[in-house]
């Protein structure tokens, strides 16, 4: 009886691993997978195509731009130029992916999530004022100030921030651990929802009233 429980128990830790491994971007079972245009003839693989081996080129992982500044120029004041399977078709598969982040003075990258990945963000010019705020009920807010070369990590999932509290402008570059980590904006998720969430919701939730839910819907 005693063996049988230990077997039992063994068997279901093997399967929560499983299921745990296969959580997040699958592993490779080969040495790549190009994402190619959609075809009818192409093996698919995370959703994205696998253009054929032999038709696979350098260029297939490769990416230029990063040394480019994005426009900071809207209301957040600060712009992202994400490098993912989207500009590089080499990283389908990889589990991978990097963003440049630039902040005009004051600039901020507004509270959002990534629902597929965790970042671990590297200042590389200015000063940034960093944070995330973990899971219900403890809702604990976790902050920091970085300097150039300061490193921080975002756990995956969980919302968090950046804030350029300086009059001149910083750069960070991010790494995330999915090659399309996908991002949710809080406010525009609640606040610029297509078509919008019911005024009875949004009111209840924040405990405003409808016209302050009104005015800020118009932001967005």
């Amino acid at each position: 009886m005693a063996i049988r429980v230990l077997l039992l128990a063994g068997a279901l830790l093997v399967l929560a691993c499983s299921h745990g491994a296969t959580a997040s971007d699958p592993s490779l079972l080969q040495d790549f997978c190009v994402a190619a245009n959609a075809s009818t003839h192409a093996v698919r693989v995370n959703g994205l195509a696998c253009k054929a081996a032999k038709e696979v080129v350098a260029e297939d992982f490769y990416f230029s731009g990063l040394h480019v500044a994005g426009n900071t120029t809207n209301k957040q004041g600060s712009a992202v130029t994400a490098v993912n399977v989207a500009q590089i078709g080499g990283l389908n598969t990889m589990g991978v992916s990097l963003v440049r982040i630039d902040y005009a003075p004051f600039g901020l990258n507004p509270p959002h999530t990534h629902p597929r990945s965790t970042e671990i963000l590297t200042v590389l010019e200015g000063c940034l004022h960093v944070g995330f705020v973990t899971s219900n009920p403890e809702n604990k807010h976790f902050e920091k100030v970085l300097n150039k070369g300061d490193v921080f990590v975002f756990p995956k999932g969980l919302i968090h921030y950046q804030y350029n509290n300086r009059t001149t402008g910083a750069v960070a570059i991010a790494a995330l651990s999915s090659q399309n980590p996908g991002v949710i904006t809080i406010a525009n998720a609640v606040f610029g929802a297509e078509p919008s969430i019911p005024a009875g919701i949004t009111t209840k939730a924040f405990q405003v009233e409808k016209s302050t839910v009104d005015w800020i819907q118009t932001q967005f």
